[in-house]
């Protein structure tokens, strides 16, 4: 059953997902890295890892992987991995384009007896349903015959350094009995915390799409208590704190719910929903209330300044953080941009200083241009919108310093004390 030790893999798309998966092969098998950008593909060359999830080390470790941009190179290979995004346009509508276009590319270099393994986050029945066929019709090969698939979900946790790939269960599933045991054993020569084996591949689409459904749902809720205690004047932290002394409370936080997955998997399971002729009712209320904190926070601000006579058209915010979670590089669908957009809806100009995102990307991915450093002295609100431990250790006093003597400062991560900011989720 167990797959040849000497098929080569490839592993399509490498970032926060792909890149950790062709390191951990790569070390003791030979494996293909390919990706479409080739200033990424020259970074790895070099031994640099722009997402900072893999280290120089780390790099030379995984001393048979090689990068190309060629799509002839992956000819080579016998077992893919796809690792691509799966976005959402704007219209919150499931974008596959990304998985379409790299099953083409695919298609093109297919061998009968190949194995094609999906990673990306998908509605149920995306990998069998829309990736297979464009598969087949690009090969010319048939499907559980000449090739298979396999599909399973990433689980990468982009700035964790202690839940690494192989110490996270994995999930695995293929399209035939014999083809699940093969993909569960390829993965478990690498994740030492173990795998679980789903029933088929659309149970392991599913199980991946309802875990950050789930977890988007409980911070909707902290969120809608949020709004509900700041109108009764009581701290929801502290709420919180108190509340969690019993064993059984999960400890979820209020705030901004961006990123590559919580803010965006829920809409691939509702719009399979609404596709069957089911209107999701709970999932779509906490995805309302999530996106619209950025816009709650704002207001939020803007109320306090009016209440300290503080002239709001014209005024300068200052905020700390652009990227979508603390100590990562990594912007993708951050909600931090829906308060820079909405405070400068409101005449207020606003300076975004994060020491961890790539300026260029900002530039091109929002429009925002990171400010190097702030001034002191120069703003009448700031916004602590991300924790970072650079802003952590400034402290209370050095986050104030860059706010003019009547400013309001509002702590959204919780960062400093109940006394030391003046507002707070």
């Amino acid at each position: 059953m167990n797959l040849d030790m000497k098929k080569k893999i490839a592993v399509i798309g490498l970032g926060y997902v792909g890149l950790p998966l062709a390191i951990e092969f790569g070390k003791f098998r030979s494996v293909i890295g390919f990706d479409i950008n080739q200033s990424r593909i020259n970074a790895l060359r070099e031994g640099r890892d722009d997402t900072l999830e893999a280290s120089e080390g780390e790099l030379r470790e995984a001393s048979r992987l090689s990068f190309t941009t060629n799509p002839e190179d992956l000819a080579d290979a016998q077992i893919y991995i796809i690792t691509v995004p799966t976005p959402i346009d704007a219209h919150k509508r499931p974008d596959l384009t990304p998985l379409i276009k790299a099953s083409e590319t695919l298609g093109k270099v297919l061998k009968r007896g190949d194995i094609v393994i999906y990673e990306s986050t998908v509605y149920p029945g995306a990998t069998e349903e829309d990736c297979v066929p464009v598969l087949e019709r690009v090969s010319g090969l048939t499907f559980n015959e000449d090739f298979f698939a396999g599909y399973s979900p990433e689980r990468i946790n982009p700035g964790d350094k202690t839940h690494r790939l192989p110490d996270i269960r994995k999930v695995t599933s293929g399209s035939t009995p014999d083809i699940a045991e093969k993909v569960d054993q390829l993965y478990a020569s690498i994740i030492t915390a173990g795998t679980y084996k789903a029933e088929s591949i659309r149970v392991a689409e599913a199980a991946k799409v309802i875990e950050n459904t789930q977890r988007d749902l409980n911070i909707a809720l902290v969120n809608e208590l949020a709004i509900i205690f700041n109108k009764m004047g009581i701290d929801t932290e502290a709420v919180l704190k108190a509340a969690g002394t019993k064993w059984n409370f999960l400890p979820f936080r209020p705030g901004l719910v961006g990123g590559h997955c919580i803010g965006v998997d829920p809409y691939y399971l509702t719009h399979k929903a609404e596709a069957l002729g089911y209107h999701p009712q709970v999932i779509l209320a906490g995805r309302r209330i999530n996106d619209g904190m950025g816009a709650y926070v704002v207001g939020q601000l803007v109320k306090a300044m009016l209440k300290r006579k503080i002239q709001v058209n014209g005024a300068r915010v200052l905020v700390l953080g652009l990227t979508f979670k603390e100590n990562c590089p990594d912007l993708r669908n951050t909600r931090v941009v829906d308060v820079v957009h909405e405070l400068q809806d409101y005449g207020i100009h606003v300076d975004v200083h994060d020491p961890w995102t790539n300026a260029a990307e900002a530039r091109h991915e929002y429009g925002v241009d990171l400010l190097e450093a702030p001034r002191n002295g120069d703003y009448d609100g700031i916004v602590l919108a991300v924790a970072h431990d650079q802003f952590k250790v400034m402290g209370v006093n050095g986050i104030r310093s860059f706010g003019k003597s009547n400013h309001i400062l509002y702590d959204l991560k919780n960062i400093l004390g109940l006394q030391e900011s003046d507002l707070r989720l």
